[in-house]
């Protein structure tokens, strides 16, 4: 293995395991969630504001993470039971882009938009550096939660029922 593969390894190493053992919550003062457009799966432009008067969960991962697997099947159910009043916005950030994020979204029956990360993104929302790591946005566009790392179902569903 060349001496670029094995750096290249470890540093995919280091950013899963972060993700999986940070723990990180916070409660932020109704901080204004940056604005974005970017690409979905179906090559169409989607924009944090055209959600407006929703309650947003918007979630980092990529195919290849452990944990954000595991929050998959949730955000579903949730997309389910709440959508009226929720999106959820998976913001990949697999650099393979569709090649990898399309057959997983269809495997996994992901039932809410799938975005391709962008650098800019990331930046925007504070320099993501674990995934999963997951925004919880009011209805006015205000950033009221972030988690980095897995959480379980009930985190989520208790942020949206406070924000209803």
């Amino acid at each position: 293995m060349n001496k670029n593969k094995i750096i290249a390894s470890t540093a995919v190493i280091v950013f899963v395991v972060a993700g999986l053992f940070t723990i990180g919550t916070s409660s932020v003062e109704a901080q204004e969630a940056p604005d974005f457009t970017l690409t979905d799966i179906n090559g169409e432009q989607l924009s944090l504001s055209d959600y407006s008067g929703k309650v947003i969960i918007l979630n980092f991962w990529a195919t290849w993470c452990g944990p954000c697997k595991m929050e998959i099947p949730d955000f579903i159910d949730l997309q389910e039971k709440y959508g009226e009043d929720l999106v959820i916005i998976g913001v990949s950030l697999d650099q393979s882009g569709p090649k990898a994020v399309v057959p997983f979204a269809e495997k996994y029956e992901i039932n809410y938009p799938v975005v391709y990360g962008s650098g800019k993104v990331v930046q925007d929302y504070g320099g993501v550096r674990g995934i999963p790591t997951t925004f919880i946005i009011d209805r006015d566009l205000n950033i009221q939660r972030k988690y980095v790392g897995y959480r379980d179902r009930s985190i989520f569903e208790n942020d949206v029922l406070s924000l209803k």
